[in-house]
Formats: C-alpha cells, sequence, structure tokens
C-alpha cells in the first residue's frame, strides 16, 4: 500500500539547565506552544483533494492544509517529546477484529495473566481463554433489527409494540421499493448500453462517446442521456454496474437477515439475550468470522494502526494497546452484550471504550445505563457514534441507544460519554456530513467521518463513511491525552477535547434543511471540531493546575 502523507518528526528538547536533568522529567508539550485558531478569511480548499490528502486527511491541519483534520501530523511534528509512556488500553467494544492484521496485531492488547488455547481461566476473571478480549457473539455475525426482533418476539407492552411494528412496516416497505428502483436502473441502463453499442457499432466505449448519439426515440434517447450521467458519476459502466449490484446485495440481506421476522441469529449462540443473568456464554477468541466482518478492524485502525511498522496507515495515537471485544453483529446489538462488554472492559485494564454503533429501540436500555455509571465510577471514557440517520438528537421522536441522558431534556446522568457526529473532508458549509446525527444538547463534536481510508480484514485497506469512523478519531486523540498526561479524570479529557476543538467562523448547511445556514454552537453543545494539537496543550494546562475545567 501506498503510505499516507509524510513521516512524522517527533521532536525532543533538553529540560531548561543541566542540572535540572535528573531531578525533572520533560513534558510532553512544549511549555511555549500557542493554541491554535481559525481566522476569519481561511481560503476555501477548491481543488480535489490529492490521493495522498484524501488517505490521511484526518490527520491534517485546518490552518495549513485547508482540510479539517484534527491537526494529528502536526501535533507529532511540532508538539509531542519522547518521553517514557505507559501504553493506553482501548477497547474496541464493536464487529471482531482481524487479529492477524499487519497494521494492528503490533498493537493488540494483550491479557498478561491468560495462557491461550488452555481452555481455562488463567487469570480468574470469569473469561476463558481472552487473550486479546472476548467475544459475546460467538459464532453469530448475521442479527435481527431490534425493532424486528421486538415484533416478533412481544417484547415490551403494547405501545412499544406498536411503535416497533409501525418502524418495522416503514423499513420493509422501503427496503422493496429499493430494491424494485434499483431493478429498474439496471433495466435502463442495460437497455441503453445495448442501444449505445449499436450504434457505434462495438462492445465497449467511453463515455464521452456517447455525446454525439441520435436515438430513433425520445425514451431511447431519454435512456441514452441518463446513462451518460451514471457514467459520469461513476466513470465507466462496470464500475456503475458493480455499485447497483453492491447496493442490491445490501438491501437483499437487509430482508433476508435484518428484518426477516423468522430469521433467529442468535441460536448459534446458546444463551438468552433478554435474561441479564445468563452469562455463560461467547468465547475467548474476538477474532472475524468471516472477511465482511470489516467494521471493528476499521475502527480498530483509525484509534491505533501501527505508526512505526511503514504498513498501510497510521492511527491516531502511538501508544495504545488495543482490547477487542466482538459485541455488534451484522444487524442490531443486544443490550446485555454491549452492558456486559463495557463491564469486561472496565474490569480489564481498559481507559477508553470506543462505541462505534447505536439504536433507536433499546428494551433493556438500564442494563447498559448501569453500565454507564459503572465505567464512570472507575474513571473510564466512552466515546460514542451519534448515528448515521441525518435527524436531530434533541427531538424525544428520533431515540438513540445508548445516551447519556436517559431523555432528560439532555441532563447528563454520567460525565465519561462524549458523544461524536461527523465532518467531510472539505471545509466549508457542506462540512458536516450530509448522514451525520447532530443535537445543541446531545451531539458533543465533530470530528472527522466521511471517507476515511483504514485497516480491512486480510490486511486490506478501504475507505468507509459514518460517525463509526468519527468515534474512533476521538478515541485516538483521548489516549494521547491521557498517555502524556494519566492523572486526569475521564472527565476532565472529555472536557478537554470538547473545550479545544477548533471554532470555526462559518456556518454550514444539513440535509434535512439546506437552506437554513447553521452555526456548529446550533448543533453541538461545544461547537467545536475536535483538535489533537490544542487538546494536548489545554491537556498540559490542565494537568499542572493552571487551568480549571
Amino acid at each position: 500500500m501506498n503510505m499516507i502523507g509524510m513521516n512524522p518528526r517527533k521532536t525532543s528538547r533538553l529540560c531548561l539547565g543541566i542540572v535540572l536533568v535528573l531531578s525533572a522529567a520533560c513534558s510532553a508539550v512544549k511549555p511555549v506552544s500557542t493554541s491554535l485558531t481559525v481566522p476569519q478569511n481561511l481560503t476555501l480548499k477548491n481543488t480535489p483533494l490529492q490521493e495522498w490528502e484524501m488517505e490521511n486527511w484526518q490527520h491534517l491541519d485546518l490552518l495549513r492544509d485547508t482540510i479539517p483534520g484534527m491537526s494529528v501530523d502536526r501535533t507529532y511534528e511540532e508538539l509531542i517529546r519522547k518521553k517514557k509512556k505507559k501504553p493506553i488500553i482501548v477497547a474496541v467494544l464493536d464487529a471482531g477484529i482481524d487479529l492477524g492484521h499487519e497494521d494492528l496485531e503490533p498493537v493488540l492488547w494483550v491479557n498478561p495473566k491468560e495462557i491461550a488455547g488452555t481452555n481455562t481461566d488463567n487469570d480468574g476473571n470469569g473469561f476463558v481463554d481472552d487473550v486479546h478480549g472476548y467475544n459475546f457473539l460467538g459464532e453469530s455475525y448475521h442479527e435481527r433489527l431490534e425493532y424486528t426482533r421486538i415484533v416478533s418476539l412481544g417484547l415490551g407492552d403494547d405501545n412499544y409494540q406498536q411503535k416497533a411494528r409501525e418502524k418495522y412496516d416503514e423499513e420493509v416497505s422501503n427496503t422493496q421499493e429499493t430494491l424494485a428502483r434499483i431493478e429498474e436502473l439496471k433495466s435502463v441502463i442495460q437497455l441503453a448500453d445495448n442501444t449505445a453499442q449499436q450504434l457505434l457499432g462495438k462492445p465497449t466505449y467511453e463515455p464521452e462517446e456517447l455525446s454525439g448519439l441520435e436515438a430513433e426515440t425520445p425514451e431511447i434517447q431519454q435512456a441514452l442521456s441518463f446513462l451518460t450521467n451514471m457514467l459520469s458519476m461513476s466513470g465507466s459502466l462496470n464500475a456503475l454496474m458493480e455499485d447497483l449490484e453492491g447496493a442490491e446485495e445490501y438491501y437483499s440481506g437487509k430482508l433476508k437477515y435484518h428484518l426477516n421476522l423468522e430469521f433467529d441469529g442468535r441460536a448459534v449462540v446458546g444463551d438468552d439475550p433478554y435474561d441479564y443473568s445468563d452469562r455463560n456464554y461467547g468465547n475467548g477468541n474476538p477474532n472475524i468470522v468471516t472477511l465482511d466482518e470489516s467494521h471493528g478492524t476499521h475502527v480498530a485502525g483509525i484509534i491505533a494502526a501501527d505508526r512505526e511498522n511503514e504498513l498501510g496507515i497510521k492511527g491516531v495515537a502511538d501508544n495504545v494497546q488495543i482490547m477487542s471485544i466482538r459485541a455488534v453483529p451484522d444487524g442490531d446489538e443486544y443490550d446485555k452484550d454491549i452492558a456486559l462488554g463495557i463491564r469486561y472492559a472496565v474490569d480489564n485494564g481498559a481507559k477508553i471504550i470506543n462505541a462505534s454503533f447505536g439504536k433507536g429501540f433499546s428494551p433493556n436500555a438500564e442494563w447498559v445505563y448501569e453500565a454507564l455509571e459503572y465505567a464512570a465510577l472507575n474513571n473510564v471514557l466512552i466515546v460514542h457514534a451519534a448515528g448515521n440517520d441525518g435527524m436531530d438528537l434533541d427531538d424525544p421522536e428520533n431515540p438513540n441507544f445508548p445516551n447519556d441522558h436517559k431523555f432528560q431534556n439532555g441532563r447528563e446522568f454520567v460525565d465519561n460519554v462524549i458523544t461524536v457526529g461527523a465532518l467531510g473532508s472539505q471545509y466549508g458549509p457542506r462540512m458536516v456530513a450530509p448522514f451525520s446525527n447532530y443535537g445543541a444538547n446531545n451531539v458533543d463534536v465533530f470530528a472527522p467521518g466521511a471517507q476515511i481510508y483504514s485497516t480491512m480484514p486480510g490486511n486490506e485497506y478501504e475507505f468507509q463513511s459514518g460517525t463509526s469512523m468519527a468515534a474512533p478519531a476521538v478515541a485516538g486523540v483521548a489516549a494521547l491525552i491521557w498517555t502524556y498526561y494519566p492523572k486526569l479524570t475521564a472527565a476532565q479529557v472529555k472536557r478537554i477535547i470538547m473545550e479545544s476543538g477548533l471554532e470555526v467562523p462559518i456556518q454550514v448547511t444539513l440535509r434535512t434543511n439546506p437552506s437554513k445556514p447553521l452555526n456548529l454552537q446550533e448543533i453541538s453543545k461545544s461547537g467545536k471540531i475536535v483538535n489533537a494539537y490544542n487538546a494536548l496543550i489545554l491537556a498540559r494546562q490542565v494537568a499542572k493546575g493552571k487551568v480549571k475545567i
């Protein structure tokens, strides 16, 4: 794979005065460092991103590169000194991780008292063979959505079931209509392609050759014009058909698994997922069960892909051990798995838990709320993705689980959860990703989340988008903070990330109301975009008692 960006140059300086060398340690951040601010007249970037920029944009700097990254590369180049560091354990509570990936294997957490393959709980923590984490899903992968399970199993009271039924019926209808549209598109494109081949007298052609064709009927001419427009976006007929077939596969799978009232993906696990006392399930192997299970691998790479091995990509943090907790299937996660996964991470030394998942129905939400409180009591930070529905999480009609407020008008019952919305790479009015959820009370910050290049199963690397990608970017920044200032509390790290972000002097538009420009303060609690450079400077000031937050 091509390397992304330039190799970071970690700088170090001697502490002032030779006599102080033996009696004082160097700080992680240069004391003369000045926080970054965005000027009012910052030039918008109007040219397409180069390949290296696309693959590294979340690490770039808004002031230097006019790209709304987190200034990670600049942080390593200008701020961070060499210093002996204690590794930070970050739990990836997600799908499984490709534990053999070239960019992740060197940074995996290893349970120091567990012996692999003995089928024994060597360390007495209640989990057998949990060398790199734990797998609460067993061999299961596909799963129904929570509202499908509610309808199928009759969970909750009549009102709850009715809401689930309405959502279920809506999604089934939308999915079937989408599949029908895809089939229609494929037919129209095939007709237009056949016509183009006949008129040009050859089986293959370049998109620009279609512009001079004249068809015998208005219908065929319309089809050719449609084909021209589609090819202008996809580049080639093969790429266009691959996109359509991929969409068809996704929506077909949604009907087959996510929305199938009869499907039971949990059967192979052997537990009752709605009985919190039934805990003897799963296994100690949180590896992926199929190459299609890519989400956890992608998330882990964003946080901590090896920065020193000259392979693939570089994660945000350079001193992390990734704990893999497999609890999120292809479908909606179970509340029991999430609650037990959080507790596992806390009990086994994780300081940060990345939670790139969410759902609109949670019949056992209290189990997860209690786990969040348990994490807070143990000074563990949870970084949660805001979700990809493009909706306002302050609206009570848009419930999102898990959360830190229990729908009490944004009043948080814990202070250790940071909720993250997603940004795109183009600084300007469309900077907030169109899919990202938002909320002045219930989304804390925004971070890079659209078209993020990261690790994939099988030593591969690809782009993926979602608030699922924005959350691990922030988890990486949190790990950087704690690496150098380990005495800070989870609540302090959260506040540092929020308060040190960049304020941007522009308004943004949302997909739901593109004609109404908004300030970031109107769609997030901090009104800022995450910035690693400023976060480390503020962390130093807080750690030294110069600033209280």
